[in-house]
């Protein structure tokens, strides 16, 4: 097995700003993001792609999962051999879950070319289309950019938006000026600190009756006994994010959360969130397949999940320009298959 890796830099279409870097201390947003690309060649020429869109909430960044590559002996690697091989990763070091996202999703598109199937299919998951219709994410701005972008997003049937700044009201204010009876989705992103003000803010948002559910209202580092005091007095279901990384936590997700959201880079790639959504499954829970800033390698390794979803929010390759793959698409929001020229594995293959 050969290995081998590039960091790309992905243009968005709108500067990007969440609640953990707007403010005093916070970055501001970001126009660019970074990405890592890998691609796994075995003997007989079998290519497999994966990705590693990093998030610094997770303390991990492209040089890191450059760093963690370079110390792969792509030899100990095998589509033949997933569970080996995500075996033999866990001895170079622990975490390191984006590095681990990229080699996993690789040998998933290896193993599935392999066996002459779609990674859905090797799964036994299949896809149905018509079926799964992405949300599209509008980012903290100020009120009048709110408004511009969801104008921009007219076609797109449910918006995500990111809350956590001083203009909160006003964006909802701007968003509804735009698209008055629109489904949407609200994402803290860990902005409100205490119960007390998770739950003001919770009780204002449900006043609208065509908000869906919020995201990860406070810190995933909150007292469970906190946690279960929002569940139960929320008017709005209220969905793990940054609390839910595998399903390791299922237990203490299942007590404090109504539903789950599931994203491969923090789970570790397409195998363990394949395990992470079926755990919430079994435990009665609503999930969501979410995604970070992606090219459409990510974006695609996500879509082959759907079935075991109740939402989907793997919109990262609709935020930036110019795309270098093409995989599934998202015609006005419906997630789709049909269109892509790759039949096997991830269904993914490079513009040009």
């Amino acid at each position: 097995m050969h290995l081998t890796y590039r960091r790309l830099d992905l243009q968005l279409t709108h500067r990007w700003t969440i609640a953990s870097s707007y403010g005093p201390g916070g970055s501001g947003g970001t126009s660019t993001y970074g990405t890592v690309i890998v691609e796994l060649k075995d003997a007989n020429g079998l290519i497999g792609l994966g990705e590693a869109a990093p998030s610094n909430r997770y303390k991990e960044t492209p040089d890191s999962i450059i760093e963690f590559l370079k110390k792969v002996d792509a030899q100990r690697l095998s589509f033949a051999d997933i569970p080996g091989s995500m075996a033999y990763l866990e001895t170079i070091a622990p975490g390191n879950f984006g590095p681990k996202c990229a080699l996993n999703i690789a040998l998933m598109d290896g193993a599935a070319r392999l066996a002459g199937k779609s990674v859905c299919d090797m799964l036994g998951l299949g896809f149905t289309e018509n079926k799964h219709v992405t949300s599209f994410s509008i980012g903290i701005a100020m009120p009048d950019e709110i408004r511009r972008k969801v104008l921009e997003a007219a076609h797109y049937p449910v918006l995500k938006l990111k809350v956590g700044s001083q203009e909160d009201r006003e964006n909802i204010a701007a968003l509804r000026s735009a698209a008055p009876t629109k489904t949407v989705r609200v994402d803290g992103n860990e902005a409100w600190k205490t119960k007390e003000d998770a739950l003001r803010n919770i009780e204002w948002l449900a006043q609208d009756p065509n908000i869906e559910f919020i995201e990860q209202p406070m810190p995933a580092s909150t007292a469970p006994a906190d946690l279960r005091w929002l569940k139960e007095r929320s008017p709005l279901p209220i969905m793990a994010d940054e609390s839910y990384r595998s399903a390791a936590d299922i237990e203490v997700c299942a007590e404090c959360y109504h539903y789950v959201n599931v994203k491969l880079v923090k789970a570790g790639g397409i195998s363990p969130s394949y395990e992470a959504l079926k755990a919430a499954r079994k435990a009665g829970m609503k999930t969501m397949i979410g995604c970070m800033i992606e090219t459409s390698i990510q974006i695609t390794a996500a879509a082959h999940l759907a079935e075991l979803t109740d939402y989907l929010d793997i919109d990262g390759n609709l935020l930036i320009t110019g795309d270098p793959y093409l995989g599934a698409t998202a015609v006005n929001g419906q997630v789709s298959f049909a269109q892509t020229p790759e039949k096997l594995g991830l269904r993914v293959r490079a513009r040009g």
